[in-house]
């Protein structure tokens, strides 16, 4: 399935949300420790707005948005791919592909290295992460405000580290 990947727009947050919400709902994450507690959930339009830190929603062929992804920094020379999910029904199709590839050329433009945190049951996400260079890491990189997360993940771009 071929899908537009373009930058969020206002009138994208609160589908965005929505597709989140249904995700975390069906992973049982529905709880403080994970996206789900985030107050920026419905304002990605706003948060993801600088020239390094983006998110972007893929839109089907009808207009409907079925995934997104984004690139937040967490601090100098490092991000973190942020509130990536896709609708059940087109996983396996290469939406999260397109949007993966998306997220981590802008990211590689201006991080170091790319950070992510999961859950242990979202098996299928950590093989596709995998796929993509990310090694698993025991302890966070970072303290965020997703402490329910217990599996983390670093990609570390083929670029020389600043500082």
């Amino acid at each position: 399935m071929v899908c537009i990947i373009r930058e969020i727009q206002k009138k994208d947050n609160l589908e965005i949300e929505k597709i989140i919400r249904s995700c975390l709902r069906e992973f049982g994450a529905d709880h403080e420790g994970t996206a789900w507690s985030d107050p920026d959930l419905g304002r990605f339009s706003e948060i993801y707005c600088t020239e390094e830190d983006k998110y972007w929603v893929a839109e089907n062929e009808y207009g409907t948005i079925v995934g997104g992804a984004g690139i937040g920094k967490l601090e100098d020379g490092i991000c973190e791919l942020q509130k990536m999910y896709c609708l059940p029904e087109v996983r396996g199709t290469g939406v999260a592909h397109q949007l993966m590839e998306k997220a981590l050329k802008h990211a590689s433009k201006y991080y170091c290295k790319c950070y992510l945190e999961t859950l242990e049951n979202m098996k299928a996400a950590q093989k596709f992460y995998e796929k993509y260079g990310f090694i698993r890491i025991q302890k966070p990189l970072v303290e965020t405000a997703h402490y329910a997360c217990e599996v983390r993940y670093l990609k570390k771009f083929n670029k020389k580290e600043s500082g």
